[in-house]
């Protein structure tokens, strides 16, 4: 019986190995296979600041830097985060782990008060160490302040107004989007206005430094849309809910409502001008497209001065341009015609009229294919009654958009002659 020659292959199943060779595992590996300690980690942190002298920023943000080259900030960033802001680790449920051990040296909730230049400062060191560590702004915006904001119902009131102020200093500064405060948009915690008070401190926070089309554009992007939703159930039915609320005496953040005013119009514009568009095609009775456009209206609680805008822009596009170049005047005169009777309900007064005039001006400015109609567009529109002749002569006089508008009142000096020598003859006959 012959025995396997020593270095040779084994033969059947037994499987090759390399005698007494030790494999090195890689780190990689090593780390993510090694216990999940979030106690060790925590006491390890607490060693580098806990030689920082109170007050001292500077030191903090250090410690914080060089305690990155030890510790596992990419496996421990939610804890980090939680060390930082809440002082403490929370165990499920948002309650804190209670293991007998003190505060965090440095947290936002050790902060000596809720004014903003008491919790600045340490929302400056926290963004001092995300700028050097650039992989722990995922962990905090993704998961760590949704997972804090959604127990905001078991802190106390002066926990919560800094935690509020230090929120809206984050999103300010980039550091997590206005999306996480959808974490507040559930009941148990809208309950008692619990949630839309957080909301206000953190508006009202990030308004000290900014403006409010910087706020409305983070929440855009953020994903925050349904206002309400901060509210008790029991509130979200009453009509101009939000507006009347940031408009109180006790809130007193006006541009905030002013701000949703907008954004509700502009929603209610996009939304109005797509659907004129399929009424047009659909070629949907008149008195159908106008009740749609009233109710457009009084939804956004727009006057008609603005909503005839709308309405002649949604019209417009309904058109389909695509005529050749010399049967573009045509086409457009035709299609003023046709939806003369959509338009007049809405110029029910002079500024509506001279309001649809501007925009009829800048429509031709913008699109020289229809710079020649101006007059013509006009002339339709008065004898349809639409417009009258007094909105026609004030914007002659002193009402017409500076956008060429030189050329149009050349264009127009005919009808304007016509108008006033018929203005001066009613006026003999009335004498």
């Amino acid at each position: 019986m012959s025995s396997t020659p020593t270095g040779t292959a084994p033969t059947g199943n037994t499987k090759p190995s390399l005698t007494g060779a030790r494999i090195k595992q890689r780190k990689g590996v090593a780390k993510s296979q090694a216990k999940f300690e979030p106690e060790v980690f925590r006491d390890e942190l607490y060693k580098h600041l806990e030689s920082v002298p109170s007050g001292d920023w500077e030191g903090y943000a250090a410690s914080l830097d060089k305690a990155g080259n030890t510790l596992e900030y990419r496996k421990y960033g939610d804890q980090l985060f939680e060390l930082l802001i809440l002082g403490g680790l929370l165990a499920p449920g948002g309650t804190f782990n209670e293991d007998g051990e003190a505060p965090s040296p440095f947290c936002v909730f050790g902060a000596k008060s809720d004014k903003l230049e008491d919790v600045k400062p340490y929302i400056d060191v926290i963004e001092k160490m995300i700028r050097r560590y650039k992989f722990l702004q995922k962990p905090l915006e993704e998961s760590t302040l949704q997972g804090i904001l959604q127990y905001i119902n078991r802190y106390e009131v002066e926990q919560r107004n800094k935690l509020a102020i230090a929120v809206a200093l984050m999103i300010q500064a980039g550091l997590a989007t206005a999306g996480v405060l959808s974490s507040l948009q559930k009941d148990h915690l809208a309950k008692d206005d619990l949630a839309i008070n957080f909301v206000t401190l953190v508006f009202r926070t990030y308004l000290v430094g900014q403006t409010i089309d910087h706020l409305g554009s983070n929440l855009r992007k953020g994903g925050v849309k349904e206002w309400q939703l901060f509210f008790p159930q029991t509130k979200r039915s009453q009509p101009d809910l939000i507006t009347s609320y940031f408009k109180s005496p006790e809130v007193n953040l006006p541009q905030v409502a002013d701000y949703w005013v907008r954004r509700q119009q502009k929603e209610v514009k996009d939304r109005t001008i797509a659907r004129l568009g399929e009424l047009v095609q659909e070629e949907a009775s008149v008195s159908e497209t106008i009740d749609y456009l009233k109710a457009q209206m009084k939804e956004a609680s727009m006057q008609p001065e603005d909503f005839v805008s709308l309405v002649w822009e949604g019209l417009m596009k309904a058109v389909d341009w695509g005529s050749r170049s010399d049967q573009i005047e045509g086409l457009a005169l035709k299609e003023v015609n046709k939806n003369a009777p959509i338009l007049e309900p809405f110029c029910p007064n002079a500024r509506a009229e001279i309001s649809l005039i501007n925009t009829i001006q800048l429509f031709c400015y913008t699109d020289t294919r229809v710079l020649k109609i101006f007059p013509n567009v006009l002339k339709v529109l008065y004898n349809r009654d639409v417009i009258s002749d007094q909105a026609i002569l004030y914007w002659a006089q002193k009402g017409a958009k500076p956008q060429g508008k030189q050329h149009f009142l050349k264009a127009t000096e005919p009808l304007i002659n016509f108008l006033k020598e018929a203005d001066d003859e009613d006026e003999s006959d009335e004498e």
